[in-house]
């Protein structure tokens, strides 16, 4: 059996704010071995939709990045959409979860989660 490396890393950041917010759920979740996964998909109106989930897999060619015990992991595939993202946590009255904020993205769809 070949064991997998981790060597790569990304350039997604995680704001002080946003990693806080992933300590308390995975507190919550009384779970210490999930790790934050930020991917891109096909699909949404324009083309590409974010996926932000916990994983407790880490699988080849994942580029994973530790902020202060909180490990954010993107898909080899997804790392070039995702270069230099922000993800942060707002908790506003308007508005309330985890939101990306991707130089990359041409162009965007009114509900913000999907991109060009």
């Amino acid at each position: 059996m070949s064991e997998t490396t981790q060597t790569s890393t990304h350039g997604v950041i995680l704001t002080d704010v946003a990693a806080g917010k992933v300590r308390t759920l995975l507190d919550q979740e009384g779970r210490d071995d999930l790790r934050l996964r930020v991917a891109v998909q096909p699909g949404g109106c324009s083309g590409l939709i974010y996926q932000l989930y916990f994983d407790e897999r880490l699988l080849d060619g994942d580029a994973v990045k530790d902020y202060d015990g909180v490990e954010v992991v993107v898909d080899q595939m997804s790392v070039p959409y995702l270069e230099g993202s922000t993800i942060d946590f707002a908790d506003t009255i308007e508005k309330q979860g985890f939101t990306i904020d991707n130089p990359n993205a041409g162009s965007s769809c009114a509900c913000g989660g999907s991109f060009a």
